[in-house]
């Protein structure tokens, strides 16, 4: 509560003045509320925004009826949080308390609103984003998670929800609350159970709780946009942040979380204006409430499978994993790349299961006090490493080749050597997993001490070499011998990020001869959407 508290304190520091509650009059509408009126309702798409002339509102839990904490909105004060600007569905449902006297602004014309009183969206924003970021931090969510901590869809939902910044509840089944709301919505404990407000997600899926909370976006194939970015990495955020702000139309994809491969380091700490350092997912999640501002859309998870060219090149149609289609005048390719998979026996079976691709919160509350193995050399592997031994009882790092002196920062491989929670062993590989249901143990083979030894560990995070992301491109851009996509001048294009084909850009880890650093990602992003805008306006 003491982040809700401070978030109202803001808000009484820094409140809407009147101009801008008269600019919000002339768009909206005022409308009496008697006491204990809905006003939000859980699961519904966040379509108005709500401001409080007199009166009282309260976030509540409509299963039981209780208010959530004991803050409370005032005159002065509005509903509301991040997925207003996406449009997404309410994460908590709320109410009047007294006979309250509430202005009311349709979703769209707010947007309008802010976009035109800069001052106002500063405030808005700042609010609404502290809101989710005391959701994710408190238990006051209406989505939960009901199953054995072991399981692995449960899982793999749980780290879908850490990624996206969607804020969830972890119950067990033996637990009473957990058992009154599974008999509640008629749910079978023995297996994992989602429920969403009031409502059971019968396919307990990632695809299934984005659609639920709105985060999928229903797409028109007949819409064309100005601009499509295929990634939601650091690159695809930053294209997305620029393209809002220029008044283009533009929808983000992103098949797993936005922040992409970036969104897994725990901590980057040479990425500028970040003394102290800051992880991937808060640096990417920052742009991307940004690129919402600007009305910039975000679709999660969303994956691309096919591209098609029109016959006169001047529209680009992409294929969805699901069948679903959408257009754009320009496509921005960020799609990055994706950690390699080991040909490791048994790999595939122990994934989710003590083999894993990502060190988040989620990951690291799954191995507290155990022993832990990465397999890696790069940034992304030393900084899970150091990550990991906060909560580790050991991290040992698996280094293929002789050093980290090619492959990793100089300031993250001295701080490994320095660590005494962590040993670094070169010359190593894992040659095979063990364990029934969940992994157990790993045989490590020592090339450097010619002998094979065996770790107790529950789980192992690979995070070796990288492949590119662009299967689904369908031929129509030239890729090298790796799969990366060649842009500039290796193609005869004018621009450093133009393709093969006028009007498709690509930016970030995908492209060939890129820096693979988040810095170059964003800077990439930023300029080639000045790139995009000349070709929208050749």
């Amino acid at each position: 509560m003491e982040t809700l508290a401070a978030d109202l304190r803001t808000m009484v520091r820094t409140p809407l003045t009147e101009e801008h509650v008269t600019a919000m009059r002339r768009a909206g509408r005022v409308e009496m509320f008697e006491a204990g009126r809905e006003v939000i309702s859980v699961g519904v798409p966040a379509h108005q925004f709500i401001y409080v002339l007199s009166g009282e509102v309260e976030a509540y839990n409509p299963a039981t009826g209780e208010r959530y904490g004991i803050a409370t909105l005032g005159p002065g004060q509005f509903a509301g949080e991040i997925s207003f600007l996406n449009g997404g569905s309410a994460m908590l449902s709320m109410r009047t308390c007294v006979d309250s006297e509430l202005l009311i602004v349709e979703r769209e014309t707010m947007l309008e609103l802010m976009a035109r009183i800069p001052e106002a969206s500063d405030i808005i924003v700042t609010v609404m984003a502290a809101r989710r970021r005391r959701l994710l931090e408190s238990n006051e969510s209406a989505l939960h998670l009901i199953g054995d901590e072991a399981d692995r869809s449960l899982r793999r939902l749980a780290a879908f929800a850490s990624r996206n910044r969607i804020p969830y509840r972890r119950k067990t089944p033996d637990q009473e609350d957990a058992q009154k709301m599974a008999e509640a919505c008629n749910i079978d404990l023995s297996r994992p159970g989602v429920v969403f407000g009031e409502t059971r997600v019968d396919d307990p899926s990632p695809r299934a709780v984005a659609r639920l909370l709105g985060l999928d976006l229903a797409l028109d194939p007949e819409t064309v946009h100005d601009v499509l970015i295929v990634g939601g990495g650091p690159a695809g955020v930053a294209a997305a942040v620029y393209a809002g702000a220029e008044g283009l139309s533009a929808l983000v994809l992103e098949d797993l979380a936005i922040g992409g491969q970036a969104g897994t380091s725990s901590r980057i700490e040479n990425y500028m204006g970040f003394p102290t350092g800051i992880s991937g997912a808060d640096l990417v999640w920052r742009g991307e409430v940004q690129a919402m501002k600007f009305g910039t859309r975000f679709a999660v998870p969303r994956r691309a499978t096919a591209l098609e060219v029109s016959e006169n090149g001047e529209n680009f149609c992409v294929t969805l994993d699901d069948g679903d289609m959408t257009q754009a005048r320009a496509l921005v390719i960020a799609t990055g790349v994706q950690y390699r998979r080991l040909p490791l026996p048994r790999l595939a079976e122990f994934e989710g299961a003590g083999v894993y691709y990502a060190a988040t919160e989620v990951e690291a509350r799954w191995c507290r006090a155990s022993e832990v193995a990465v397999i890696g050399g790069g940034n992304s592997a030393g900084q899970a490493a150091m990550f990991l031994s906060r909560s580790a009882k050991h991290v040992h790092l698996l280094v293929r080749g002789p050093s980290l002196a090619s492959s990793m920062s100089s300031y993250l491989s001295s701080r490994l050597e320095a660590d005494p929670r962590i040993t670094i062993h070169y010359r190593t590989e894992v040659t095979e997993l063990h364990g029934d249901s969940a992994l157990t143990c790993i045989n490590i083979r020592d090339k450097m001490m010619g002998q094979d030894w065996r770790l107790d560990t529950r789980a192992l995070f690979v995070m070796v070499g990288a492949a590119p992301n662009t299967d689904w491109l369908s031929g129509h851009v030239a890729l090298d011998e790796k799969g990366f996509v060649q842009t500039g001048q290796t193609v005869g294009a004018s621009s450093a990020y133009a393709t093969s084909t006028p009007g498709i850009f690509a930016v970030g880890d995908v492209r060939a001869g890129s820096v693979k650093r988040v810095a170059s990602a964003v800077g990439e992003g930023s300029v080639v959407i000045s790139r995009a805008w000349d070709w929208l306006n050749r």
